[in-house]
């Protein structure tokens, strides 16, 4: 793995780096963690690192292509290595866990607009935002009157995108 990894920073013209291979690893592991849980996952594989060092990685192998960043309304920037498609996310409004899903119809963009004002569209971006099945089971169902389902938050909390739930790491 880290041997690939450096030769796709060299095919992109970056220095390999032990933190940015790192990053590079933890992303992919942990797709749709923050900065934040990149640094624990780094820091736990490398020692010290600082903040900056992370969002500079970050920020250079999403300007790369090596790395997509997503930033859902109301949430930190996310980080996931699927960046060959156009595949959008599902949100938990509760417990903030997030996947990939499918382009809706078709290959990229995926969604035609009504009336495109004359731009050329490479990239279309849906986030599609409700409940887990973890969170909705967690939901007791009420009778009457009552809201059948407890409120939610809009801010999701961090999740790496595969266990149900925050983010430990």
């Amino acid at each position: 793995m880290k041997k690939d990894a450096a030769e796709l920073l060299r095919r992109h013209g970056l220095q390999v780096t032990a933190q940015r291979l790192a990053v590079l690893a933890a992303v992919s592991h942990h797709p749709h963690g923050t900065a934040d849980d990149v640094a624990g996952i780094v820091r736990a594989e490398i020692g010290v690192i600082s903040r900056q060092a992370v969002y500079d990685a970050l920020g250079i192998l999403a300007e790369k292509g090596l790395v997509r960043r997503i930033q859902p309304a109301g949430s930190p920037a996310r980080y996931e290595d699927r960046t060959a498609d156009n595949h959008h996310h599902l949100i938990c409004r509760t417990c903030g866990r997030m996947v990939d899903v499918d382009c809706a119809v078709g290959a990229a963009p995926c969604l035609t607009p009504a009336d495109d004002s004359g731009f050329e569209i490479d990239e279309a971006e849906v986030i599609y935002w409700g409940r887990c099945p973890d969170c909705l089971a967690r939901t007791p169902v009420r009778s009457g009157n009552e809201e059948k389902a407890a409120s939610v938050r809009r801010v999701p909390q961090t999740s790496d995108g595969n266990d149900a739930g925050p983010s430990t790491t």
